[in-house]
Order: structure tokens, then sequence, then C-alpha cells
């Protein structure tokens, strides 16, 4: 399950990352790491954002970027 199907209010916990160049980095660098927990606070269903409180802030990422985070619900 990727991270772009999360529904609102539920939590997960990251897997895998499977972005790769600088937008795998620059998750990376805002906390996107395998063991993570992440709450997703709202999933636009056909445009982007989607907004996630990770590690204790509220981050806003493209659905393209979500798709490619591997997760399990919690």
């Amino acid at each position: 399950m990727t991270m772009d199907e999360i529904r609102p209010g539920r939590g997960c916990r990251i897997v895998r990352q499977n972005l790769g160049g600088a937008t795998g980095q620059r998750l990376m660098d805002m906390g996107f790491m395998p063991g993570t927990k992440v709450e997703v606070i709202r999933n636009a269903p056909l445009v982007d954002p989607v907004d996630l409180l990770i590690r204790g802030y509220h981050v806003s990422i493209r659905h393209a970027e979500a798709k490619g985070v591997e997760v399990e619900q919690l």
C-alpha cells in the first residue's frame, strides 16, 4: 500500500521509500524513513496535496511523491 491510498485521520508506518534523486533525498531530509509513523490529515482526491503529520510537524507533498512511499496501516 502506498501513502496516497491512506484515508484522512488514519495512521501508517513507512516501510520503504522508493523515490530516487533529489525528490527522494528531500523526503529523507524531512524524516520519511522506514519505521516512522505518519498520520494523514487531508488527502485531496483529485489534485495535490496530501497533508501529513510526521515527527510532530505538518508536511504537504504531491500525490506523485506519496505514491513512492510504501506504508503499512496502523
